[in-house]
C-alpha cells in the first residue's frame, strides 16, 4: 500500500496529468505504478517525463542507460526500480544475467560501460562530489563531455525515481527483484 494516493487509473488522475499518462500508455502499452503515483503532481510528472524524453534522445546508448539505472536502483536500494529496469535491461536492452549483476554491483562486462558505470556509482556515493581522477577515467574509456553530463542527468532522474517510489512504497508492477539480493 503507498503512502500517497495512486491514481486507480488515468482518468482517477489529476486532470493535467491525464494527457501525459495518455502518452505513457501510448509508449509501453500500459501505465506503471510510477508514472500514475508521480501523476500526483502534474509539474513532477511533466519534469520527469521531459528529462526522460530528452535524455533517451542523448549520446549514451539505451543498454548504458539502463546500466546506470540498475547501478543507481541498488546502491539506493529500490526494489521498484531494480525490478523494471531487470525488466527493461532484459528485454528491451538486450542484457544478459551477467551483465545485469555486474551492473548492480556497480560495474559492466563491457569496457567502456564498465567506466560510465563505476563513474555514476562515485556520483551516487560521493554525492556528486567525484574527483578529477573519476573524470579522467571516464574521459580515457572514450565519453566526451556530453555523455559525462549525460550520466550526471540519467544518476539524478534515477535517484528521483527511486526516491519516489521508497519514499511512498510504490507498489511494484514488474517481476520482483530485490536490492538484498545482490
Amino acid at each position: 500500500m503507498t503512502r500517497i494516493s495512486l491514481p486507480a487509473s488515468i482518468d482517477a488522475a489529476p486532470t493535467a496529468s491525464q494527457p501525459l499518462l495518455e502518452g505513457v500508455n501510448k509508449l509501453l502499452g500500459s501505465v506503471p505504478n510510477l508514472f500514475r503515483l508521480t501523476a500526483n503532481s502534474p509539474a513532477a510528472l511533466e519534469g520527469y517525463l521531459g528529462l526522460n524524453g530528452a535524455l533517451s534522445k542523448g549520446a549514451l546508448d539505451p543498454q548504458t542507460r539502463e546500466r546506470i539505472a540498475l547501478a543507481v536502483a541498488q546502491i539506493n536500494g529500490c526494489d521498484y526500480c531494480l525490478s523494471a529496469h531487470t525488466y527493461l535491461g532484459k528485454n528491451l536492452a538486450k542484457l544478459d544475467d551477467a551483465e545485469i549483476v555486474a551492473n548492480r554491483n556497480g560495474a559492466s562486462t563491457d569496457a567502456k560501460a564498465d567506466a560510465a558505470v563505476r563513474f555514476a556509482v562515485a556520483l551516487v556515493r560521493n554525492r556528486g562530489q567525484v574527483g578529477s581522477d573519476d573524470v579522467a577515467a571516464v574521459k580515457a574509456a572514450g565519453y566526451g563531455d556530453a555523455e559525462l553530463v549525460e550520466i550526471v542527468a540519467h544518476v539524478a532522474l534515477n535517484t528521483l525515481t527511486n526516491y519516489l517510489n521508497e519514499a511512498f512504497q510504490t507498489p511494484i508492477d514488474f517481476p520482483v527483484v530485490s536490492a538484498a539480493a545482490a
